[in-house]
């Protein structure tokens, strides 16, 4: 397809990549959909169909660490076995271009790397599904070895170091943000001259708050979702469209 032929959106957004230096890409569960991983606050989300478990009554009852951990060997988030898809993909080839400085995501699902981005430019602000923690001393365990006994005698896992409760390495309802994370977040973020929010319905705060700080701080700002958010009125470039689509014909 000749340039003449590129639609108006994506040269639009490819003229802004090409002439930004330190772009931040913040991204949400929409750009892990098209992985088939379902949107937290969608029709068919997690949040639609069972009550979450609030960090706190996971630390005072077994029963809930039991409940806790029986939903995360069910499969129904579809984490495990998924891939990255053509969003993903798009991004981590800006980053290894030296385009993209830092990925700040609110997914757990650890597809940026998986699609190769280097896991030191991934700022995971709601933590990794991909493995478990000790809540006391921070030991990580891998999924695997706990699967085994908790399906097979219903052994809640606990820290063979410290004998401390063990967690999947995510941010529950109740649980304080990863204070490391959102300073890593703020900074990078006062750094970019771009900042493309992709997939979030930006009204999870504090991290929603990034992109207003970004524009605030004198960077461009661009949203790319399927559906409108409160912040599309401080945008520079605002794109309701489907993203892996969207960032491939960009990238390209």
């Amino acid at each position: 397809m000749s340039e003449q032929q590129v639609p108006e959106h994506i040269a639009a957004l490819r003229d802004m990549i090409d002439a930004s230096q330190r772009i931040v890409v913040f991204t949400g569960a929409g750009i892990s959909t098209e992985s088939g991983i379902p949107d937290f606050r969608g029709p068919k989300g997690v949040w639609n169909t069972q009550t979450p478990i609030d960090f706190r009554d996971f630390v005072a009852s077994e029963e809930m660490r039991r409940e806790s951990w029986q939903r995360k060997f069910s499969g129904g988030m579809n984490i495990d076995g998924a891939e990255p898809n053509a969003g993903h993909r798009a991004i981590s080839s800006l980053v290894h271009a030296g385009k993209v400085t830092h990925i700040i995501t609110q997914n757990v699902d650890g597809l940026h790397q998986k699609s190769g981005t280097p896991d030191e430019q991934v700022i995971e602000l709601h933590g990794n599904a991909s493995y478990a923690t000790c809540l006391a001393c921070g030991k990580r365990y891998e999924l695997e070895d706990i699967r085994g006994p908790f399906l097979e005698r219903g052994v809640i896992p606990c820290c063979d170091s410290c004998g401390g409760m063990v967690k999947t390495a995510t941010i529950s309802f109740g649980q304080s943000m990863p204070a490391e994370e959102m300073q890593r977040a703020e900074q990078a973020t006062l750094a970019c001259d771009l900042f493309i929010a992709i997939g979030s319905s930006l009204v999870v705060y504090p991290a929603a708050g990034f992109p207003r700080l970004a524009k605030e701080n004198g960077a461009r700002l661009v949203i790319i979702n399927e559906q409108e958010t409160d912040m599309d009125v401080y945008c520079d470039l605002v794109l309701h469209k489907q993203i892996g689509p969207t960032l491939s014909r960009a990238v390209d």
